[in-house]
């Protein structure tokens, strides 16, 4: 509990008056013997309010609370927390209400005064904006409850927990779902490309029409029919994806508001959703970390499978062991797989990396993914006018080629690289994965 404004003031004039009433005398200036009576009457009516104001607000109930907390919320985006009031005052009452959130979480609209009138439920809200993925706990809310009087405010805390789980920010890919994909694909910058041949998986026959090839016609149904019979292809509808995506420190790296490993999950699971929406198995595993393994499996629940293993999953200061984490994988996947690393690749990678992943190019289809920071891009293009900036220049020209120079002795040996920025990985991965199926590659 502690004063308001109105009490302080009263004080602040009762002390102006009594060092007017010392000094006045003091100066020789005559006073009404009247005044020095008023003054302590004052005072003690001031305390005398002040103490019965104090008992009131004590024995004043709190109000009761209902938060209404969205179970999943998305990473970095806002979304509107409600809250609801209940109380049985009798008369208007003003509160000031805080609510105590998690760390690692953003917010609006906080503290907020609320009017509470008699015989409603007051409702109100604000915004949070999650900048961390995991589970969090709301534990309590915090009011600042007036006395009947006004002389007081009274420092009430509600217990009210409620928890939530923070995901990845992939709300676009239900939206997605009221729309074609080729469409939706479309919009994010997918580059579709044209079919250079046939599908390996056997669909339907049906009438021979122009532009089939002769090798499509089923004779035997030809010759049934006496009419021409071609067969219609698809694209292989049972094949299995599995991600290898590195939680080591160097996907620690900040671009915006989400960290390269953010941007790689965001990447995986926008792939997961066209990929099961093709018909086929989507897997994970990690390393460099928290080691966790989701098998392949096919359909549109696996997607909250694999929202549900690493929703809570955190980058770690932990060095990527490649050779490690491709021998565990070997282990636990038999059925020949398209294998997606998702990493930063360093130059001091290549013969380690190079051994593991000629490995698991013997067994899998590979596809190795290497995150490059936006700041290299940005000083490659600025304008060299200091000597500092031209030792920044040189030393990113020097990494890059590196860089480059590792990426081309991995494509050498059959290992094809995506060297994309984050914010453009998903779009890069999409693209590559539908002309790899398109054109058989898978």
């Amino acid at each position: 509990m502690k004063p308001s404004r109105l009490l302080l003031w009263l004080i602040g004039v009762l002390l102006a008056a009594a060092i007017l009433l010392g000094a006045l005398p003091a100066l020789g200036i005559a006073l009404p013997a009247s005044l020095t009576p008023i003054w302590w009457g004052a005072l003690l009516a001031t305390a005398l309010l002040a103490l019965t104001d104090a008992i009131w607000l004590r024995r004043l109930p709190s109000p009761t609370l209902e938060r209404e907390l969205p179970g999943n919320l998305p990473l970095g985006r806002w979304t509107e927390v409600r809250m609801l009031l209940h109380h049985a005052y009798r008369q208007r009452q003003s509160v000031e209400v805080f609510d105590h959130l998690p760390q690692d979480m953003d917010f609006e609209y906080l503290p907020q005064r609320v009017e509470l009138h008699p015989g409603e439920v007051t409702q109100f809200g604000y915004r949070v904006r999650p900048l961390k993925r995991g589970r969090f706990e709301f534990p309590r809310c915090e009011l600042l409850l007036n006395s009947p009087l006004r002389f007081w405010q009274g420092r009430r805390l509600l217990e009210c927990t409620a928890s939530t789980r923070v995901y990845p920010d992939f709300a676009r890919l239900y939206g997605a779902q009221l729309m074609a994909v080729d469409d939706w694909l479309n919009q994010l910058g997918v580059r579709q490309r044209p079919r250079r041949g046939l599908g390996l998986e056997f669909h339907q026959l049906r009438d021979f029409r122009d532009g089939d090839t002769l090798r499509q016609i089923d004779w035997k149904a030809t010759a049934r029919k006496r009419t021409p019979i071609a067969r219609e292809y698809q694209d292989e509808r049972d094949q299995q994806i599995v991600f290898l995506i590195d939680c080591g420190r160097r996907m620690r790296s900040q671009d915006g508001d989400l960290s390269h490993f953010d941007h790689a999950l965001n990447a995986c699971l926008l792939l997961s959703y066209v990929a099961l929406r093709q018909g086929d198995a989507v897997g994970l595993a990690t390393f460099a970390g928290e080691q966790r393994f989701v098998a392949p499996v096919k359909g549109p629940a696996q997607l909250s499978v694999l929202l549900n293993a690493v929703y809570d999953l955190q980058s770690t200061q932990r060095p990527a062991d490649y050779a490690g984490a491709i021998d565990q994988l070997l282990a636990r996947q038999h059925r020949r797989a398209l294998v997606v690393l998702v990493s930063n690749l360093r130059d001091e990678d290549d013969e380690e990396l190079l051994g593991a992943v000629k490995r698991l190019g013997k067994r899998h289809r590979v596809l190795i993914t290497s995150l490059r920071e936006e700041v290299l891009d940005r000083l490659r293009h600025t304008e060299v006018e200091t000597y500092d900036q031209a030792l920044a220049y040189c030393g990113t020209l020097d990494y890059l080629n590196a860089r480059d120079g590792l990426h081309e002795r991995l494509a050498s040996h059959g290992m094809p690289v995506l060297d994309a920025r984050p914010s453009e990985l998903g779009p890069e991965l999409v693209s590559r994965y539908l002309a790899w199926k398109k054109g058989g590659v898978l």
